[in-house]
């Protein structure tokens, strides 16, 4: 499941924008002010990040800067009542991927963060193949950020797919747990196996036919995880 944060101090707005992406399967974070939003970044990693521009504390664009200091990979959009010109240019020249103006649509919303993510992943993955790769009886095709088993579709976040991708590029072989850190995490952020449990734990109950009893992604108690053909 992908995982946002939504930052923004309209209530109304927020709790409005949850509710649609969490009928749209997302895992919602919620910040009133720029400060909560840095804190539950570094806290939570998020997938992608929804930041309105003026808050209290830190606006949008002091987030965003703090972001990219640690990471130019996780898509950051902004939601804006601000149109002018010089605003866009601005939030762009820190790193943002788009613009979300007010007042807007549930389609509008949930189209832009579909599209952000398959070109940020295709931004950031230039140096792996975009063609799907089967695991077990799962089709992982990484250009919808999705897998298919028979009819059913499996809805993948950027770090799902990593992990996968990475499994799979060492199948057979044990992906210790610093390499999935670094690989599919970034070197900046601080490992947590806490962290890295929950999140294969998730993504097992996603693509396993038993996450109790894993096909695709198996444990090696004290070193890491590894996917056999």
């Amino acid at each position: 499941m992908m995982k946002l944060l939504i930052a923004e101090d309209d209530l109304n707005i927020r709790q409005g924008l949850r509710a649609l992406l969490e009928t749209e399967g997302y895992e919602c974070l919620e910040a009133a002010d720029g400060d909560d939003a840095w804190e539950i970044y570094q806290a939570e990693q998020p997938d992608l990040v929804l930041l309105d521009i003026m808050m209290p504390k830190q606006d949008g664009y002091s987030v965003c800067r703090r972001i990219r200091q640690v990471s130019e990979q996780v898509p950051v959009i902004f939601i804006t009542a601000k149109s002018e010109e010089i605003d866009q240019v601005l939030g762009l020249e820190l790193g943002a991927d788009d613009y979300i103006k007010k007042p807007f649509g549930s389609r509008e919303v949930t189209a832009r963060i579909r599209a952000v993510t398959r070109r940020c992943l295709r931004k950031m993955d230039k140096e792996d193949s975009a063609e799907p790769f089967a695991m077990a009886d799962l089709q992982i095709r990484p250009d919808e950020l999705r897998a298919v088993r028979g009819e059913q579709q499996i809805e993948l976040s950027l770090r799902d797919l990593k992990i996968l991708r990475l499994l799979f590029e060492n199948t057979g072989r044990v992906v210790d747990r610093d390499s999935l850190f670094n690989h599919c995490w970034g070197h900046h952020y601080l490992p947590s196996s806490r962290t890295l449990d929950q999140h294969i734990s998730k993504l097992r109950k996603l693509i396993e036919h038993n996450p109790r009893e894993p096909q695709i992604i198996k444990t090696v108690h004290g070193i890491g995880y590894r996917f056999d053909n």
